[in-house]
């Protein structure tokens, strides 16, 4: 099993094969039940969390509006602080840049903080295509890196691997890339937490270069923040000499005042914590690394749009910019709990990266045209999502633009939408029924041609049907059509007599329904 995601089949193929692991489902259920209802009652705590919620939201939404200028003013910022700032328009250049960055220190190895964005990329693949190790020491990304193994969750990418797998990869592994594993290491957290650490340790002491990401960028300050749980960011921040930090460029926010509604949402939708332990915030290159030799000596911040500007073109689509990657919405959603992350054929698995993965890559390989359709739209990523992400409604917009096809152009900008293969039967599918439901006189007919003929209603559907119905069972269908039902209701003197009597609100033909407030939360 590769490191990357490449050549990995459609979604529902993928899915197919996992579904089948029981080993697999039981990990998932048990680590996604675990962390949703710790999530729940962290969330609870807060009386204002609603508020929060829309706050954060109100916030990514300026930033993506005036986008162009909170990105001037933050590399103004970083440059006044001592750093130096690259700007990468796809992964291939990123690469370059940090390839290029690592070489000319002389250095062939360099530690790493937990990043997606550098996973996005396969800066990894292309640190070693360049005869540079790259270390990665986050523990659960240590598991997957040892296990030669793919990211599988946002916040836990090994959360695919119970224990006993974990000391199985710990034993057969570490020799290979340093400090071996203890002999007769159990399965016991901490003893494998201990065997992480002293492995890690020397790594840390002896690196010279080191490589992050960020969950925030101040564009007032020039001030970058990552939050983590081990202190292995702390680290890797303060003792190598060189730092780079790839960074998306949606990671920016206006002012520092605006972290404080992040330090809020983010730790109690993520880790369920009302604060997570460790934030680590840099601005530059500080005052003090001649007098005592704390900090990198040179920062370099490579911000990244792979795909970014794309996603921003499109109306419905760029809400995915918002995301604070919590993956919350990966817990609750009953796809992924069964699916697992893998099956998403990308690093950013379930609800958020459905959306996100065809946006930022396009859809002309069949596994980014699938993501779309990785889902129930049950809603409840929508109602966890702590920047209120209508993540069904961008997936119910991606489909549209799968089943329509065709490249799209919104005012000059091309969005990288391509048609998917395989859903020719499905436009068909919905032109006949645009031609049906214009003409409601055939509509009416047809209704009625099928609750006479209901008896003779198949258990299976054939051809392409059938494999729908190996694991569905067909509605039964009515007695009657519900037109010809209510025709009947309000015909009947009694009816019409209570009609008289309610009020309009009251009255199923008149008024207007209750839409939910303006965080929609009607939806449930």
């Amino acid at each position: 099993m590769t490191g990357t995601f490449i050549g990995m089949p459609a979604f529902p193929a993928a899915a197919k094969e996992a579904v089948g692991n029981e080993v697999l489902r039981a990990n998932l259920r048990r680590a996604t039940h675990t962390i949703r209802d710790k999530r729940a009652r962290a969330v609870a705590e807060l009386a204002d969390w609603d508020r929060l919620r829309a706050a954060g939201k109100a916030v990514k939404d300026h930033t993506l509006r005036h986008l162009d200028r909170y990105l001037l003013e933050l590399e103004e910022a970083v440059t006044a602080a001592g750093g130096v700032v690259h700007w990468a328009a796809d992964a291939e250049e990123a690469n370059r840049i940090v390839t290029g960055l690592v070489l000319a220190t002389g250095e062939r190895e360099v530690v790493k903080v937990k990043s997606m964005a550098t996973q996005e990329i396969g800066l990894n693949e292309a640190l070693e295509a360049a005869g540079i190790a790259a270390y990665e020491t986050d523990l659960a990304e240590l598991i997957v890196q040892l296990g030669h193994d793919r990211p599988s969750h946002i916040l836990v990418p090994a959360i695919h691997r119970n224990r006993a797998e974990i000391r199985d990869v710990f034993a057969a592994e570490m020799g290979a890339w340093g400090r071996p594993a203890p002999e007769g290491l159990g399965d016991d957290p901490r003893e494998l937490a201990e065997a992480a650490r002293l492995h890690l340790r020397e790594k840390f002491l002896r690196a010279k270069v080191a490589v992050s990401g960020a969950n925030f960028m101040v564009a007032e300050t020039g001030t970058l923040v990552v939050f983590e749980s081990e202190g292995n960011g702390r680290m890797c921040l303060t003792l190598p000499d060189t730092l780079i930090s790839v960074v998306g460029i949606e990671k920016v926010v206006p002012t520092f005042r605006d972290l404080e509604i992040f330090l809020q949402t983010l730790p109690r939708s993520s880790t369920a914590e009302r604060m997570n332990p460790y934030t680590s915030m840099w601005t530059g290159l500080g005052p003090s690394k001649g007098a005592d030799g704390d900090g990198p000596s040179a920062f370099h911040l490579v911000l990244l749009d792979n795909g970014r500007t794309d996603t921003l073109a499109d109306e419905v689509g760029r809400q995915a910019l918002r995301c604070i990657r919590c993956s919350a919405c990966l817990n609750v959603c009953p796809v992924y709990e069964r699916a697992g992350g893998h099956a998403y054929g990308s690093v950013y698995p379930g609800p958020i990266g459905a959306i996100l993965s065809p946006q930022l890559r396009g859809t002309g390989s069949e596994i980014d045209a699938s993501l779309p359709y990785a889902s129930t739209l049950c809603g409840a990523c929508y109602e966890v999502c702590p920047v209120a992400i209508d993540i069904p409604e961008v997936l119910v917009h991606l489909r549209e633009r799968v089943v329509q096809g065709g490249p799209v152009t919104r005012e000059g900008i091309r969005v990288r939408i391509r048609p998917a293969r395989g859903h020719a039967a499905e436009r068909a599918a919905m032109r006949a029924a645009r031609r049906l439901l214009d003409h409601p006189g055939a509509l009416r007919a047809g209704e009625r041609l099928l609750a006479r003929a209901r008896r003779l209603r198949p258990r299976r559907l054939p051809g392409p049907g059938r494999a729908w119905t190996d694991s569905r069972a067909l509605p039964e269908l009515p007695a009657e059509p519900f037109r010809d039902w209510w025709a009947r209701e309000r015909e009947r003197p009694d009816r019409a007599q209570q009609d008289q009597g309610e009020p309009d609100r009251e009255r199923p033909d008149r008024g207007e329904p209750d839409r939910g407030g303006p965080d929609r939360g009607g939806r449930a």
